[in-house]
């Protein structure tokens, strides 16, 4: 199913693109040359629907429903989205049994001065 959606999207995507570009701008005529508007719409002169705007329309809606289609198929095959939380979960540290008798170790906190002098900010006045 995935591979014939696929098949279908190329032809549509290559169809769509051969459209486009056989189509003539809007303002093609001579006027346009010089950057004159051949009418004084709003946005250009419009003529009626042409075949092949008809057919780019058809095939832009083509593309967007098999884009759609092999989007959802895609993550519906993999189970979802996961992020690198999901993926990369840390292992449970293990401590050592406490015995009766025995008391727990501290908990690790900020790391004591190598030195066995107390450090200052601020320099020492002579």
């Amino acid at each position: 199913m995935v591979i014939l959606l696929t098949i279908v999207h190329i032809i549509v995507c290559l169809f769509l693109v051969i459209v486009v570009l056989l189509q003539s701008g809007k303002a093609a005529d001579l006027a346009g040359a010089f950057g004159g508007m051949g009418s004084q719409t709003a946005f250009g002169p419009r003529g009626s629907a042409t075949v092949l705007s008809k057919a780019t329309t058809v095939s832009a809606v083509l593309f967007m429903l098999t884009s759609l289609s092999l989007a959802i198929l895609a993550t519906r095959t993999t189970g979802g989205a996961r992020t690198v939380l999901e993926t990369h979960r840390p292992a449970p540290v293990k401590s050592a049994p406490v015995t009766p008798g025995q008391s727990q170790p501290p908990s690790p906190g900020p790391a004591a001065p190598e030195t066995g002098a107390p450090q200052t900010s601020a320099p020492a006045k002579q």
